[in-house]
């Protein structure tokens, strides 16, 4: 029999899944988006800054604390509270923009998604908050003064949580059925003195009418029966809100305040910010009449020290009340720990089972309903002011087809709360243990018509759809594939179709010499090389180590799907013989046009200016590892299935000698049949192998760097015709302002790309053997094979996270984080880490690809 939430996962019916009906698809930021952008210049930060959120209606999206919603962003709810300082209710995570930080936009706040199931019927939020005022001035001034080579002011830095002076907030979810949503709120003092809070449950409609669509204005009003708030919807029906205890109950409108922002009279008497201003000023800012479409509980909350105060709500259809709450919190909660215990290999330690829980509840929470139709954009609304022309010529305004209104896996819900191309197939690679249908779906989404251009090009990401990532995602459906047990042929062929368009694209646009050497310029590395890849401050072109040989890698993802699906339908084996020769070409072509040195053992970008020169960018960075990651085999079982595959790529092998190079260890008979497709022969393997587990270069106790420490003492200068361009060792934040300043691939561990290489490096042995070993470390004279090489990698990554002698990497110095215990399980899984320290940087919830450290430990567990 199958657990209680597996069984609710197996309900797939025919259109909307109940049990996914409502989630935590509530975004936690909607301003500074792009969506919301409608300035003549794209600057948008500031055309919709932190300060607008709070009294201006969000045309796209919403956002909130511990929020949730339906599937199309109908209904909101989601928890507010003030402590009696602040000038401000706190709705939403504050942070500063790409302009304020010192190192771009960055959350200044602590929250954690602590468990969910993958239908949400059971999840856990929580959150640190200030007894004192929040010191948003201080935070803006510190972080203004501060420049690049400075460390970010945190709000652990102001001191704000000295004596424990802060509220501990606990949100609990668990559903009765698809459309009952139960809610406990749990409020901990944590501090030495009896405190006083304002907890303030807030449901709101998502602003759908105010644009002259024709859109109906749906109501909230009090329900007379009960406490409660009863929510009328024209498509959703009734949902109705309740509540224990004695709360006052407050209605306003989910429409802008013009008369604060522009001095404007406004649609509403009480606009979007009424409740605030109801709460923190006592203004009569909220409508007596009792209706809106905005509206809240407030409870006051006199809480001792050390005491919790708890609060019980429900959201469903007929005002359910907590008769049978405590019962059905703790069926779910149960249901959760039999769910996880399953997936949770046997050996795991506790601290391990609890990372990979909070990892994988963490990409559960950070699901968001996105939508964003680019014409309708660019357009402008009917109600609304015409757009600026120049809009129609900048962001985006090639991407008119592009209509998207779905659920997505976002790589970080306030630093990042729109999709990523390449990020989005890293999630699905660890979603699939936990819901793999819906990673398929992602993937299929992310390829259907309405984001896969015309021409075969995915969207890369909000900013800039025309942005080109690497092309992983075959690689991703192959690994989905298999997590979710090898059978589902219908969604790798419909997958396999959509990206031969995109490779298409790829051949088509990113090869401008014909050559089979690519370029890609961006590829989601930002800052790696010592300028923008996409925009040359050169006349010329660039060959990319990493673009071509993300090529050849995509060719034998590709090779792979074809050869899985021929084994159910011969016609296939024609496109795995068409995948085979074109990475014999793209490799070959990677080996012999000047990006792989001889001399130094690596491979290296390649600079073509217009009048004929040629420079090899010498960077010893993850574009010269990539070309590692281009590697497969094929056994003599799966040879014999497919004749016509072995008869061609023999033909292919005879006739083509020249490419022998990247398939000529297919030959050797002292493999038992077995063939390795690889651009890089054994030799030149163990060369970059010295490099990059050489801890005076690539190799840190944290995982592999982005770019070698070698370059602390040797930058990289380039001339491009009297200017300088420099590329040095940076083991944290970026002090370039390349890409808003917020990037750095210049020196610190990050989780996608080191997770490629641990996994490679398994392939590479699976020929191989063990006789083929490599000094590890670099200059121990320890001699390991390549698969205890991967799991000495991929422990140095999942040791990131975990308590060694009191201390978890992942927090750096920050001794609250480090010492006390109400602190030191909150896991955050940040972006990238500190190349020489492990420290967690960047966006702090990036439990996206970073997330993949579940997959490590599930899969170290269970090959180990």
């Amino acid at each position: 029999m199958p657990s209680a939430e597996k069984a609710r996962l197996q309900e797939v019916p025919k259109g909307r899944a109940p049990w996914r009906r409502w989630g935590p698809y509530l975004s936690e930021r909607a301003w500074g988006s792009v969506r919301e952008d409608y300035s003549d210049n794209g600057t948008a930060w500031d055309f919709f800054p932190h300060d607008h959120a709070r009294s201006r209606a969000y045309r796209w999206s919403e956002d909130g604390l511990a929020g949730i919603c339906d599937d199309r962003q109908t209904l909101c709810l989601a928890l507010a509270f003030w402590n009696g300082q602040d000038p401000i209710l706190k709705e939403r995570i504050f942070g500063l923009t790409g302009s304020e930080g010192n190192h771009g936009e960055d959350a200044k706040e602590y929250w954690y998604y602590l468990d969910s199931t993958p239908s949400h019927s059971w999840m856990r939020w929580r959150y640190l908050y200030p007894q004192a005022a929040y010191p948003y001035q201080r935070l803006l001034d510190e972080n203004r003064r501060r420049g690049r080579n400075d460390p970010e002011f945190e709000l652990i830095d102001t001191g704000i949580f000295d004596e424990d002076r802060y509220w501990e907030i606990t949100a609990d979810y668990a559903k009765a059925n698809p459309d009952d949503i139960l809610i406990r709120v749990s409020v901990r003092n944590a501090g030495p003195d009896a405190a006083e809070l304002d907890l303030i449950p807030t449901l709101w409609f998502r602003n759908t009418w105010s644009w002259g669509l024709g859109d109906p204005t749906p109501t909230i009003r009090a329900d007379n029966a009960r406490i409660g708030l009863v929510a009328e919807h024209v498509e959703l029906g009734v949902m109705r809100l309740t509540s224990d205890g004695a709360p006052e109950t407050l209605f306003c409108d989910n429409e802008t305040n013009t008369e604060r922002l522009w001095g404007l009279p406004g649609r509403s008497a009480y606009p979007k910010d009424g409740i605030n201003d109801h709460v923190v000023r006592g203004a009569a800012s909220v409508n007596p009449a009792g209706y809106g479409t905005k509206a809240a509980f407030r409870h006051h909350l006199s809480v001792g020290p050390g005491l919790t105060a708890v609060v019980h709500l429900r959201l469903s259809p007929d005002g359910k009340g907590p008769e049978d709450f405590d019962a059905i919190m703790g069926d779910r909660s149960r249901e959760a720990d039999e769910f996880y215990a399953e997936l949770t290999p046997a050996g795991a330690t506790p601290d391990e089972a609890m990372v990979l829980r909070e990892a994988l509840g963490g990409m559960l929470w950070s699901k968001q309903f996105y939508h964003y139709a680019v014409e309708r954009w660019l357009e402008g609304d009917p109600a609304g002011p015409t757009p600026p022309e120049a809009r129609w010529h900048g962001r985006n305004a090639d991407w008119l087809h592009l209509r998207n209104r779905d659920v997505i896996s976002m790589p970080d819900k306030w630093e990042y709360p729109w999709y990523a191309a390449w990020d989005l197939a890293f999630h699905c690679v660890a979603l699939a243990w936990v819901d793999p249908e819906f990673a398929k779906h992602q993937l299929i989404l992310l390829c259907r018509e309405w984001y896969m251009h015309p021409n075969g090009q995915l969207p890369a990401y909000e900013w800039a759809f025309g942005d080109v990532n690497p092309p992983v995602h075959a690689w991703a459906a192959l690994r989905v594939f298999e997590i979710s047990g090898g059978d589902d042929h219908e969604f790798l062929e419909r997958v396999f179709h959509k990206l031969l368009l995109n490779f298409t694209w790829w051949v088509n646009r990113k090869d401008s010499e014909g050559n089979n050497v690519f370029q890609g310029g961006f590829l989601g590395l930002d800052n790696i090389g010592p300028f923008d890849r996409s925009n040359l401050p050169v006349a010329g072109h660039m060959e990319q180590s990493d673009g071509t040989a993300w090529m050849a890698m995509y060719c034998q993802n590709l090779l792979e799907v074809a050869m899985v699906l021929a084994e159910h339908d011969s016609t296939y084996e024609d496109m795995a013989i068409k995948f085979f020769e074109h990475f014999a070409l793209i490799g070959s072509a990677l080996n012999d046009k000047g990006l792989w040195d001889e001399d130094d053992g690596f491979y290296y970008d390649v600079l073509h200016f217009a009048d004929g020169r040629m420079e090899p960018l010498r960077a010893h960075s993850l574009v010269g590892l990539v070309p590692l990651y281009a590697v497969s085999t094929i056994g003599p079982a799966t040879m014999g299935r497919l004749p016509e595959f072995t008869r061609r790529t023999e033909w292919f092998l005879q006739h083509w000698s020249a490419l022998s190079e990247v398939v000529q260890h297919m030959r050797d008979p002292g493999h038992a049949g077995w063939r390795m497709l690889s651009i890089v022969t054994p030799d030149r393997l163990r060369r970059i192998l010295a490099r990059v587990l050489d801890p005076s270069e690539f190799l840190s106790d944290h995982g592999i760097r982005a770019l070698s420490r070698y370059h602390l003492d040797h930058p990289l200068d380039v001339n491009l015709g009297g200017a300088m361009a420099v590329l040095n060792y940076e083991p944290a934040e970026s002090t370039t302002a390349l890409f808003g300043g917020n990037s750095n691939w210049r020196g610190p561990v990050w989780m996608p790309v080191n997770y490629l290489l641990v996994e490679v490096l398994r392939v590479y042995h699976r020929y191989l053997g063990s006789d083929f070993k490599v000094e590890f470390p670099t200059g121990s004279g320890q001699m390991l094979d390549l698969a205890a090489v991967s799991d000495q990698l991929s422990d140095r990554l999942v040791g990131l996270f975990l308590d060694t002698n009191g201390r978890r990497p992942v927090f750096g110095a920050y001794a609250k984080f480090q010492d006390d215990l109400a602190w030191h399980d909150l896991i955050p899984f940040h972006e990238y880490f500190n190349g020489d320290t492990g420290a967690g940087l960047g966006a702090s919830h990036q439990t996206g690809w970073t997330g993949l450290v579940a997959d490590l430990i599930i899969r170290r567990h269970k090959e180990g």
